[in-house]
């Protein structure tokens, strides 16, 4: 497997979908933590009177633990831009793990309908995303500590690019933004983001094709 992810890192494509992916989780995530951090509830009626053992219910208790649902909403804001940011993309994917593995449990937990199956995919993704930067962690849990397990990794100008962090903040900025002013509307946000991201793509499809010309 080790040999197999170092070869797709060769890939540019594969870069890409690694870095959208970092976009989509953290952008994912910062929607869903604004309302968190501003106090509000996650769903909009009040599930106070709802049967004890339903998820209604669940949210309305964490929502009333005050402090603790900010803290919520903290925690997965920072842990997206992190993410987002490229640089720290390592350490956001495993601050994400206990986030999203969490949330994939309460959602097996109660009657969510299909839920489970996007928060599953999401928990593949992450897994996905630490398994990619496996190098970054691999020191920490094998026994033998042989530096030639850990041969420099060939650089990758295109995916090291500075652009890709700077245009994760934007996205970063603009999720926290438009949550904090439109609302919840995710279709609206998801458009807004996806513009931007696809800009961003042109844009170093472009630069690079340039640089292969000069």
């Amino acid at each position: 497997m080790i040999s197999l992810i170092d070869a797709f890192r060769r890939k540019r494509w594969i870069n890409v979908f690694v870095i959208y992916l970092r976009y989509l989780i953290g952008g994912a995530f910062v929607f869903s933590s604004v309302p968190k951090i501003y106090g509000e509830r996650f769903m909009t009626q009040n599930g106070e009177m709802a049967p004890i053992d339903t998820f209604p219910h669940l949210f309305e208790t964490l929502y009333r633990s005050g402090l603790y649902w900010e803290f919520l909403g903290w925690s997965q804001l920072v842990a997206s831009l992190v993410l987002m940011s490229q640089v720290f993309a390592a350490l956001g994917a495993m601050a994400f793990l206990p986030i999203i593995l969490n949330i994939f449990v309460i959602t097996l937990s109660y009657p969510f309908a299909g839920t489970p199956l996007v928060t599953g995919l999401m928990l593949l993704a992450n897994i996905f995303l630490i398994l990619w930067d496996y190098r970054k962690f691999y020191f920490l849990v094998s026994p033998n500590k042989d530096a030639n397990l850990f041969p420099e990794e060939q650089s990758n100008v295109y995916a090291d690019h500075r652009f890709w962090a700077f245009l994760g903040v934007v996205i970063f900025i603009t999720s926290f933004i438009y949550v904090s002013l439109a609302g919840r509307n995710p279709m609206g946000w998801f458009l807004i983001c996806f513009v931007e991201g696809l800009l961003g793509f042109f844009f170093m499809q472009w630069k690079f094709r340039n640089r292969s010309h000069l």
